[in-house]
Parts: C-alpha cells; sequence; structure tokens
C-alpha cells in the first residue's frame, strides 16, 4: 500500500494547494506534543459531500471546545473542500480537514500565541471494515472505557479523544477483529472506536444515548431514517449484558457508513433484515 506521506496530488494547506509530498509541519508544532488538534472525516458521493456544511461546522465547535479559532469561515472551509475534490478528479472520495495549533513562540501546555493551521486532503476509500458489510464485523471489548464529560470536552471530535481508539483498536485486530466496543466511565455500552452502535430486538431499535461521547452526523441521520419508517428508537443507556437478548447489532459513521455486527466479545448477532434495510436506505440517501 502506498504511503500516505508519498502520493501525488495536491493538498489544501493555509489557503494554497500544495504538493502532496510537502504537506509538511514542524516537529514543534503544539498539536504534535499536547494534541490540540481537531478534524473532520467526511465523504463524497457522486462529486456532493454528504452534510459537508454540518461537518465545517461541527469542526469549528470542536476548535472552540479546545479553546481556538480556526482563522476560515464556514463558506470558505466549504470552498475549500469543493476546491479538493476538484483538483483530486475524484467523484466518490474520503475529505479529511484537520485544524491545530502549529509552532510558535509558545512550547508548553500554553499556547496562545502560536498560530491555528488548517488543511484538507482528499482520496479514495472504500469500505472502512471491508467485507463486514456482507458478514457483520467481529468486534473486541476494550480495556478501556469512554471518559466523564467532567474530565474532557467529550463531544469535540479531537485528536486527543482518540488515543484509546489507537490501541483498543490495535488490541483488537491482534485478536482477529476488526474494531473494538467502549463501554462508558459508568459500566453502559458507549461506541466503537471511530463508529455508533445500534441494537435491534422485537423491531426496535436501542441504541446508547450519546450524553458521554460524539453524537455522529451518520447516527443522527440513521435515526432520523429509522423514525421516517415508524420504527421505535431508543436512546437510553444500555448495560452490557443487555447484549445477549439483543438479535441485530450495527455500526455507523462516516466511515463505517452502516455495517452489520455479527459478533461481540462472546455475545452474536444476526445480519437480519432491518440492518441490511437500513444499510441499504442509506447507500441510495446519500447518493441521491
Amino acid at each position: 500500500m502506498t504511503s500516505y506521506d508519498d502520493r501525488d496530488g495536491k493538498i489544501w494547506m493555509d489557503g494554497k494547494m500544495v504538493d502532496w509530498r510537502d504537506a509538511n509541519v514542524h516537529i514543534l508544532s503544539h498539536a504534535m506534543h499536547y494534541a490540540s488538534s481537531v478534524f473532520e472525516g467526511e465523504r463524497a458521493y457522486n462529486g456532493k459531500i454528504f452534510k459537508s456544511r454540518e461537518h465545517s461546522e461541527r469542526l469549528h465547535y470542536s476548535a472552540g471546545e479546545l479553546d481556538f479559532l480556526i482563522p476560515y469561515n464556514v463558506d470558505e472551509i466549504e470552498a475549500a473542500k469543493e476546491k479538493v475534490l476538484k483538483e483530486a478528479g475524484l467523484k466518490d472520495a474520503y475529505i479529511r480537514a484537520v485544524a491545530w495549533r502549529g509552532a510558535g513562540p509558545d512550547m508548553g501546555v500554553a499556547s496562545s500565541r502560536n498560530a491555528v493551521h488548517l488543511a484538507i486532503a482528499a482520496w479514495e476509500w472504500g469500505a472502512y471494515y471491508g467485507d463486514a458489510k456482507t458478514k457483520g464485523a467481529k468486534l473486541d471489548i476494550s480495556k478501556w472505557k469512554r471518559p466523564s464529560p467532567e474530565t474532557i470536552p467529550v463531544h469535540a471530535k479531537a485528536a486527543g479523544l482518540y488515543m484509546i481508539c489507537t490501541t483498543s483498536k490495535h488490541a483488537a485486530e491482534a485478536k482477529g477483529c476488526s474494531d473494538a466496543l467502549f463501554m462508558d466511565y459508568r459500566g453502559y455500552v458507549a461506541e466503537a472506536t471511530g463508529a455508533n452502535i445500534f441494537f435491534v430486538k422485537d423491531g426496535e431499535v436501542h441504541t446508547p444515548l450519546a450524553d458521554c461521547f460524539l453524537n455522529g452526523l451518520t447516527r443522527q441521520t440513521v435515526i432520523g431514517m429509522l423514525k421516517e419508517r415508524d420504527i421505535v428508537v431508543h436512546e437510553r443507556h444500555i448495560m452490557p449484558e443487555e447484549m445477549e437478548g439483543f438479535q441485530q447489532c450495527f455500526l455507523t459513521g462516516t466511515a463505517a457508513e452502516v455495517t452489520p455486527v455479527g459478533m461481540i466479545g462472546a455475545y452474536t448477532f444476526e445480519v437480519g433484515a432491518l440492518t441490511r434495510d437500513i444499510g441499504a436506505a442509506y447507500e441510495a440517501l446519500v447518493r441521491s
């Protein structure tokens, strides 16, 4: 596979299109040392970025939660994303926008004098979980827990929040799993490392209340789709042992889209009709 730092093409950085291989930052950038970075992952279908503006608005929100201001407004970010997509010549693509505190006069925890930067890249990216879209993903249960909202800005899409996601996914892959499921600080079911989770029982859908983790845009979209189909959706706290009684399970996320789950630890689920139907409906929606 081609390394992500060694590709042809252009990346938008601070208002300019630069060669892909030259899109670099200094080693003493604040974000490298103190995780002062926020990002968005987006997908384009047939040349149109799904919920693009909502992603750009959330990028600004996340930056605010980390106490910095992105020097480009939402309209400017939207224009930059369109420019990147056009430059890449892609119709179906993954788009990554990232904002961070760079190098400057401060090199400690405080960094208010350091400039904030923004970069946007796009590339082709297939199914996040490979053939799990038909067979069902296999999930490990992470040893880490999603933290309390009193400890960290849990609703920001911030780089630092993904530290335990990386270690948990590595541990899951070592066991032959696609991903890992987190419990939250109270012991309730929370989310996967980069996707929200849903369960199905007797034709009704249950999903963890997003009170200590990111309320994903795909999650919100799918909940709306389910309700439009008069399917009851319970957003609530879910105990781990309840998974034994659920019949179906699926993940949602920009990268994951709608991916069925066949196993979580010792719990198994069928890739049932409701999961398949909502997955197909989501695919039709994003390409409409």
